[in-house]
């Protein structure tokens, strides 16, 4: 079993080996602000179009802007992972796509098939792309994009929409700002006692990671954060709703206090570590939810770790919890050397 070492937390050799990882990190804010100037004149003439008469959000990130856009959306919204289209969807519709120069032959697919159509198309994709060739068209409606950021383009859709009066009012700078906070706070070079991705590493070090978020928002970016500590761990890590989670943290047997780590075979079993990522959410059934996984892991002794946010928009508080998760995953990486891996 490769175990953790936390003095690789604050050496400046072992971090030198996700530096390319962590930097790309520390800029996402300046990403966002980048699309967002970028695409400021095409946002500017979508103002007075017409209203769909439903939306379907496609490609990177569709599920992100159905849990931004479903409470307020005045249109029917779904979020299409598959090949192709709705069959319903036609010249009465908006088809909303998100893409890099590199698009997987199935969102390729999409544009074609909206462009077909006679839909409106809204897409946020590199101008000299594949994808963005496919969806050349007198309803088209494109918005550049150049840094290969999904989470980017997804706020600069947002921004889109919202002109549109589809969407709630995002505001980039804000979102950008809130990600340099995070940046400046889960630094490399910010010590482990006062960084929250440092310590939320050291939490998993030697654990089976299982993630929580209780607002759809949080419980989207949990399974995002999730994905990022399997690739840095090479373990199983659960992203799921706390009826899921109970009945693992329950059945945790209780933890040897006279255990030997180097000799007891019990011991290579990993022990759940429960991270709860918290965007202030007050609904009771979230914060009932957040007892009953507080108070089972108190009881069956098993490691917690809330990474909270309440502060800003909706799509701030996503984007401190999801970043804050990512640094986390790299710092897990660092201390179990497996920076080459991620």
């Amino acid at each position: 079993m490769t175990v953790f070492d936390d003095s690789a937390l604050d050496d400046a050799e072992a971090l030198a080996g996700a530096d390319a990882i962590v930097r790309r990190l520390a800029e996402a804010g300046s990403r966002v602000r980048r699309e967002t100037a970028d695409a400021d004149e095409p946002i500017d003439r979508l103002r007075g179009l017409p209203r769909p008469r439903a939306l379907v959000a496609a490609g990177t990130e569709a599920r992100f802007l159905r849990a931004i856009l479903e409470p307020v959306c005045p249109v029917p919204l779904v979020a299409w992972p598959h090949h192709g289209l709705p069959g319903w969807v036609g010249a009465l519709d908006l088809v909303v796509v998100m893409a890099s120069d590199v698009a997987p032959p199935s969102v390729v697919a999409t544009v074609h098939e909206a462009v077909r159509r006679g839909a409106m198309l809204l897409i946020a994709c590199p101008a000299s792309s594949l994808v963005a060739e496919h969806a050349a068209g007198s309803s088209t409606i494109l918005l550049p994009t150049a840094t290969a950021d999904p989470f980017a383009a997804a706020v600069v859709a947002l921004a889109a929409l919202h002109r549109m009066d589809l969407g709630p009012a995002v505001d980039p700078e804000a979102v950008a700002a809130t990600m340099d906070d995070v940046a400046r706070d889960c630094s490399p070079f910010a010590d482990v006692t006062e960084n929250p991705a440092k310590d939320l590493a050291l939490c998993l070090a030697d654990t089976q990671p299982l993630v929580w978020g209780g607002s759809t928002l949080a419980a989207r970016a949990s399974r995002r954060v999730a994905e990022a500590l399997r690739a840095a761990s090479g373990r199983a890590a659960l992203a799921a709703d706390a009826d899921a989670l109970l009945p693992i943290v329950e059945a945790t047997t209780a933890r040897d206090p006279f255990a030997d780590p180097f000799t007891d075979e019990q011991s290579a079993d990993r022990r759940p570590c429960l991270v709860l990522l918290d965007d202030g959410n007050s609904a009771p059934l979230v914060r009932a939810d957040h007892g009953r996984l507080v108070a089972a892991a108190e009881r069956a002794d098993v490691r917690s770790s809330v990474v909270q946010h309440d502060r800003g928009s909706e799509v701030e508080r996503y984007a401190a919890l999801l970043q804050t998760g990512m640094f986390a995953a790299v710092y897990l990486s660092v201390g179990l050397g497996r920076t080459s891996e991620v």
